[in-house]
């Protein structure tokens, strides 16, 4: 198991965060959304700690506990009093070896994806939305599988699946731990030998590795339910990530989305919401945080009687300005300063420090990368944000258009 501290001894609290190397890249042919499943059986319990006692527990002593899935890991964190660390890893060794995988437990949980899939994702436009056009992008990379899983495949998890999933993927040589809090490294190696030292290893499914296919032109989609109350236009692009770009490169796309997208200042909120008063909102992001490729988005909103051809068209008119010519200066320098200042914001909350090295371990990127982001972010030019927009302006994206009216709901 890597384990890595990070000391902060502004107020006696911990924040225990354990990171699985699995998430829904990892989830077997014809199975999607198993891993995240597991985010939820992993709080079904013990034969020592059982139902929902592990969280009882940790509310018991002050504490609040959660978890999260995305394509590339899964992590598990308590918040806790310092001197209630080894509580917290006490609890998460006996759940790393002893969970309670009954049919009953299997079959209850199975029924809480699903319900939680109705409701975030099925009564949700713009979820069922981003589902269909991740499908597209990734083509047959698992990305392009909703992490919560497709609910005809998430119907055939049983307890068998549940536990070979479990003994090939939950344990501590497939786990990375992370301290952030009132803690030194000699205080974290002790408790977390004495706790996780115990785990046995087990044999790890082999990760498999994907290539993403190539696209060759745009994909369009049109989507009209009688649940849209207000239309919508999106475009995402499939382009390098953190761990797969050059030099640069990935600090380029994200300085791109903050000056061209990143809020009331930016070029596309400038141009199409207060100046040609096309639309009501715009935006973009850079989501660059995985193992295989990284996504860029576009959105924006019309105003009562824009048509969403004529948004288009406006928005392509700024991505196509930034591919002619660098961002002024002082757009790029205040861009900039945005994205190093959040680095500093981070450090105000050990949730946040604990998540970024995480996140940025899980993907196999380093601390060392970490700590040198804001130098690189600083030294991201002009060229280079202009050389990202070059690259958007392929068009081998996945551009969709939502829209009221007739349709199913």
């Amino acid at each position: 198991m890597q384990v890595l501290v990070i000391p902060d001894h502004r107020a006696p609290v911990v924040t225990h965060m354990l990171w699985f190397k699995v998430g829904g890249v990892d989830d077997p042919p014809g199975v999607s959304g198993l891993a995240h499943f597991f985010e939820h059986m992993m709080f079904r319990g013990t034969k020592t700690v059982p139902g929902d006692q592990f969280s009882q527990t940790i509310s018991r002593n002050g504490g609040e506990n959660n978890a999260f899935t995305t394509h590339d890991y899964t992590a598990f964190y308590e918040r806790i009093a310092a001197d209630r660390l080894k509580l917290a890893m006490d609890l998460e060794a006996d759940r790393m070896a002893n969970l309670d995988l009954s049919d009953a437990n299997v079959a209850t949980e199975r029924d809480v994806v699903l319900e939680e899939r109705r409701m975030r994702v099925e009564n949700n436009p713009q979820s069922l939305l981003g589902e269909q056009m991740g499908a597209a992008l990734h083509l047959s990379h698992p990305y392009g599988r909703p992490v919560i899983g497709w609910s005809e495949e998430v119907r055939r998890i049983d307890r068998v699946a549940a536990q070979d999933f479990y003994d090939h993927h939950y344990a501590p040589n497939n786990a990375t731990l992370v301290v952030a809090g009132d803690v030194t490294p000699d205080q974290v190696r002790n408790l977390a030998q004495a706790a996780y030292g115990k785990v046995p290893a087990r044999e790890l499914e082999p990760r498999a590795e994907y290539a993403e296919p190539p696209r060759m032109a745009e994909t369009r989609m049109t989507v009209q339910r009688a649940d849209v109350h207000v239309p919508v236009f999106s475009r995402a692009y499939r382009v390098p990530s953190y761990a797969q770009a050059g030099p640069g490169q990935a600090e380029g796309f994200e300085t791109l989305a903050q000056v061209m997208g990143g809020g009331t200042t930016s070029a596309l909120y400038r141009i199409l919401v207060e100046q040609k008063r096309l639309a009501s909102d715009a935006g973009c992001s850079y989501d660059g945080y995985g193992r295989d490729t990284g996504e860029f988005s576009v959105y924006a909103v019309p105003r009562p009687g824009v048509s969403l051809a004529a948004l288009e068209k406006a928005v392509d008119e700024v991505i196509q300005g930034f591919t002619g010519k660098p961002p002024a200066a002082n757009d790029l320098s205040r861009a900039k300063t945005r994205l190093i200042a959040s680095v500093t914001y981070r450090r105000d909350s050990q949730f946040a420090m604990a998540s970024t090295y995480g996140t940025a371990l899980m993907i196999g990127l380093t601390v060392e990368d970490v700590n040198a982001w804001p130098a690189r972010i600083r030294a991201v030019s002009g060229a280079d944000v202009r050389k990202a927009a070059q690259g958007l302006f392929k068009r081998e994206a996945v551009t969709a258009y939502m829209l009221p009216g007739a349709g199913p709901r």
